[in-house]
């Protein structure tokens, strides 16, 4: 039971640096970013890949946060300069683009066949029992520093530039600032989380295939921080761990509810999710953590 309760603290962490890189995106910036799955897929491959070639773990989750990143700039460049509803679409399709290409470029990636065998984090430096505990303490550490980093660029000039941007684009450009800049360049650290967090995910799975990368990934990244509140970073951590802690707990239900089969299950999930989804934004728009006078960070 300690290793079930460990294995869900991971999946809750990984998830909240997903989150909190799409909150910096659309919470802070107003970038509508549909297609956040694909920077945490690359993000997988690129640390996967690298670390299955003899690359040392830590250089791997590097290089895939830098990759991710990168990957982020063209689409920033092409989307940003013609409007949010773009930039939607645009993102949607590249994440279905890169879940494509990691489908058939077998070469590289195996296909469907997934990629076995990654290196886990911390495997030979501690005792097997205590490996899962290690990515956990290790993830918290990582938790907490990206979310004092984004708190330091919230604060920051470029935060309040995007703040700015987000709430008056209009009013920015009429200052003489170039609004496209600040929102690539929000775009491509959000990106980057995200790409960080699909390499410790690879590297604590050990496995991983196309179909982990689906765009339903994003959306419940989405419904996290419009749960919790946009524009909030307590609101972030507190929608994450709800959503995530009733898609896993909500599992037990099979146990009281032995005529319901798996499939059922997940539609019954997938329902009250989007029924409590629509009560927050009828009753609580601001959020369930969140201030409709000020956004708090």
């Amino acid at each position: 039971m300690e290793g079930y309760f460990i294995a869900i603290a991971i999946s809750v962490l990984v998830y909240l640096l997903m989150a909190s890189g799409l909150a910096l995106q659309y919470g802070f910036t107003g970038l509508v970013n549909f297609g956040h799955v694909g920077f945490f897929a690359i993000g997988s491959y690129a640390s996967a890949l690298l670390a299955l070639k003899g690359v040392p773990v830590p250089v791997s989750l590097a290089a895939a946060a830098l990759l991710a990143a990168l990957a982020a700039y063209p689409i920033g460049i092409i989307a940003l300069r013609l409007g949010g509803d773009y930039l939607a679409i645009v993102t949607l399709g590249f994440s279905e683009a890169v879940r494509m290409t990691l489908q058939t470029e077998e070469w590289l990636t195996r296909g469907m066949h997934g990629l076995p065998g990654i290196p886990r984090l911390f495997a030979g430096w501690v005792e097997p029992r205590y490996i899962d505990l290690c990515i956990l303490m290790l993830l918290v550490v990582v938790c907490i520093a990206v979310f004092f980093a984004i708190h330091q660029i919230i604060k920051s000039p470029f935060g309040r530039v995007i703040e700015a941007i987000r709430d008056n684009e209009v009013a920015v450009r009429a200052l003489g600032k170039n609004p496209a800049q600040f929102k690539t360049r929000s775009l491509m650290i959000g990106a980057g989380i995200a790409g960080l967090a699909g390499g410790l995910q690879a590297h604590y799975l050990t496995f991983i295939s196309p179909e982990q990368y689906v765009p339903l990934i994003t959306f419940y990244i989405w419904i996290a921080i419009v749960l919790g509140g946009v524009g909030s970073l307590r609101g972030v951590v507190m929608g994450t761990v709800l959503l995530v802690g009733f898609l896993e707990g909500s599992r037990f239900l099979r146990d009281i509810f032995t005529g319901i089969s798996e499939v059922q299950l997940a539609s019954v999930r997938i329902w009250i999710i989007g029924m409590a989804l629509i009560c927050v934004v009828l009753y609580r728009p601001q959020g369930l953590f969140g201030k409709s006078a000020e956004r708090k960070h």
